[in-house]
């Protein structure tokens, strides 16, 4: 691990931003955490690079200031003007996107999609007539937690056309508006309604709507619009026990559900707005009290309990649109958090207090961010002193001892009578088809088989037998850490007809949802007689 080489990057950690504080140290509950001493200590405990953390109370911002570096191995530091990739926190952006077409009269939130969009279509007919604007950003549409997530995830070349044509191949797991699961690419379809209705594309939209009139410049709707990379924060993820820096993400077709690049200044204004319920002090209203309510109320009801619950006095929990919503030490909190490859990113309200918290980090161990998070809020809510950091590492203990339990009783018992190395690979080289990822080759390369995905550079490497029929996958880029089982199936000749996978991992982000594929075998087009 790199726990030696963060720290010593920390301890001349340069704090390139400080804003003054409204309070006075007597009475400023971030001294009273000794924030510096914990964001750097937190840093060095989870292998985090750089660390950027606002705080913002009765629409002024206290607190914004850089932690670390902006890659590993480089001089350049984080302040709070280095852009991060915000993902998933652009959903909220969206909803108000949404809300504001809502204010106009141009939409309503119970309007049917297909309305708008008349190629969206999901497996079920009946769903897809009944299927609403507000079930587009509420997580409850039936299917399966981080379906679909593959047409974007790691960086792949579909189109927001081409995601939505895939959407009626997947197949629910429970009935509509049942059951909660996060979902990415229903997001995806809500931004593609405002091109529908204004003619603008999501990103212009976003971009004259709010990010221009906030004055929240240099953040911008894509990764691709940004101009000047001289402030920007790299991705990093842990390979081998090393941390290594990673490519960032390509998350354009998916911008309206992670796409935002933003900054703890940027963001300190969108929180200004946000507790100004549409309107932050100084700046124009961009959506309605109205609109801000309806964002902020329960739509979805998610289950309450566990550790984390009894923790910080949680009695409700449940999604609105683009936020989570839940109480905090007897205090409503308003939140989200969000995660690339190599980089998580973390904001909470709690209104009642008009306060704000921001965390952005380029590692993508979300304990870290939690710990700074949760220590901030407990401060300003009054809630009982904890220790976050020595929470949350026996939170990070406990979860890979349960982890290790999971993956070991997902190895598959090994081949016996079998020998491996002379295994006849020929029958499984070929191309499949998944009816809504595409096409995936078998390849032999030497005495090895290699699965290659269309469509992306990422998921590409070669595969290890288990036992006739069973292989495993293990990607050339290792710090996606998503390795995976390939399931080879015979149709009743006995030919190898298609595969399934399943990841190796129980700790695989969920966004590799390779339980939903099912590939089927291509046959080769014989050539037309002469």
């Amino acid at each position: 691990m790199l726990a030696t080489t963060v720290r010593s990057l920390l301890t001349g950690c340069c704090l390139a931003l400080t804003l003054p504080l409204a309070a006075t140290a007597a009475s400023d509950p971030l001294k009273s955490i000794d924030l510096d001493s914990l964001v750097t200590r937190t840093m060095a405990a989870y292998d985090v690079p750089g660390m950027a953390v606002g705080v913002v109370k009765d629409g002024k911002v206290v607190f914004a200031r850089g932690y670390g570096v902006r890659e590993l191995g480089k001089p350049g530091t984080v302040d709070a003007d280095t852009l991060f990739g915000i993902a998933s926190n652009s959903k909220a952006f969206t909803a108000a996107a949404l809300s504001l077409l809502v204010d106009e009269g141009k939409i309503h939130w119970d309007d049917k999609v297909i309305d708008y969009l008349p190629d969206f279509r999901l497996y079920d007919p009946y769903v897809t007539r009944e299927f609403t604007i507000r079930d587009l950003l509420t997580h409850r549409s039936g299917l399966g937690l981080g379906a679909g997530d593959l047409l974007f995830f790691p960086s792949t070349d579909f189109t927001r056309q081409e995601v939505i044509h895939a959407l009626r191949y997947l197949k629910p797991v429970t009935g509509f508006r049942s059951e909660y699961a996060y979902d990415n690419n229903l997001y995806v379809v809500a931004g593609e309604i405002i091109p529908a209705v204004t003619g603008k594309s999501w990103e212009d939209f976003v971009t004259e709507r709010f990010l221009t009139p906030l004055g929240m410049a240099p953040c911008v709707a894509t990764a691709s619009r940004v101009t000047d990379h001289s402030n920007e924060a790299r991705p990093h993820a842990p390979v081998d026990g090393h941390l290594v820096v990673m490519r960032a993400d390509d998350f354009d077709t998916a911008a309206a559900a992670g796409g935002i690049q933003c900054n703890v200044r940027g963001l300190a204004r969108w929180q200004l707005t946000q507790l100004g319920h549409g309107q932050g002090p100084g700046m124009p209203r961009v959506f309605s009290e109205a609109q801000s309510a309806e964002m902020w109320k329960p739509q979805t009801i998610l289950p309450v309990g566990g550790k984390r619950a009894e923790l910080t006095r949680t009695h409700f929990s449940a999604y609105g649109l683009g936020w989570f919503l839940e109480d905090h030490n007897g205090y409503k909190r308003v939140s989200h958090s969000g995660g690339l490859d190599g980089m998580v990113t973390y904001q909470t309200l709690i209104p009642e207090l008009n306060l704000g918290v921001i965390v952005l980090t380029n590692q993508q161990e979300g304990l870290a961010f939690a710990t700074v998070a949760l220590a901030i809020t407990d401060a300003y809510t009054g809630g009982p002193r904890r220790d976050w950091l020595k929470i949350t590492q026996e939170f990070r203990d406990e979860r890979l001892k349960e982890q290790a339990k999971s993956d070991a009783r997902r190895v598959p018992p090994p081949a016996t009578g079998v020998d491996l190395k002379s295994l006849d690979l020929a029958p499984y080289v070929g191309t499949f088809l998944d009816p809504w990822r595409g096409k995936a080759t078998v390849a032999r390369e030497g005495d090895a088989l290699t699965l290659t995905f269309s469509r992306t550079t990422d998921l590409s490497g070669p595969m290890t037998p288990i036992r006739p029929g069973l292989f495993v996958v293990h990607w050339k880029n290792r710090a996606i850490n998503a390795d995976a089982y390939v399931r080879f199936r015979e149709d009743i000749s006995g030919r190898i007809e298609g595969f399934t996978m399943q990841a190796v991992s129980a700790a695989t982000d969920f966004s590799f949802d390779f339980q939903d594929l099912d590939f089927h075998r291509v046959e080769a087009q014989t050539p037309p007689s002469p």
